[in-house]
């Protein structure tokens, strides 16, 4: 069976950065399930996949504007240090949550601390970067009805 949309599709994967560092892995894990056709996964993998079946392994660049963007200078913000009082040991590569005064929680690293401003990035932390896959399709079956109208499997 290959890979197409409403089908529920098992990966295994190994992602790498272009200094071939490991980013993310599945390696001693169960492989990563999702919903084809459903934006679960980043585009340019997901086309990557497109017709593929159990057993097959590819390995695959992924551009930004294919996964999680370029990086968005606006999301790049200097903020009042008195903004994020009463965190200890506030440091550049921290993760904070931020809420944007309408109740959504955004999570945003810590760029820059200086003595008056913070500097925070709400970026995707993988922006900006050029991802490199390789996956070995472990098993396709047809999606039950149930995850089809959910988005999700089950």
């Amino acid at each position: 069976m290959n890979i197409e949309k409403d089908r529920v599709v098992s990966i295994h994967y190994k992602l790498t950065n272009d200094a071939g560092e490991v980013i993310d892995s599945s390696e001693g894990q169960p492989p990563l399930n999702y919903l084809h056709g459903h934006q679960s996964i980043i585009p340019g993998l997901e086309q990557a996949l497109e017709g593929k079946a159990a057993g097959d392994h590819l390995e695959v660049t992924i551009q930004p504007t294919e996964a999680y963007g370029e990086i968005d200078p606006g999301m790049i913000q200097t903020i009042p240090r008195s903004a994020v009082a009463g965190i200890d040991n506030l440091a550049p590569g921290m993760t904070l949550q931020a809420d944007d005064g309408a109740g959504n929680v955004h999570h945003v690293v810590v760029r820059e601390v200086n003595d008056d401003t913070v500097v925070i990035d709400a970026n995707h932390p993988l922006a900006g970067q050029v991802l490199h896959f390789d996956v070995t399709v472990d098993s396709v079956r047809e999606a039950t009805p149930e995850e089809i109208a959910h988005g999700h499997v089950h």
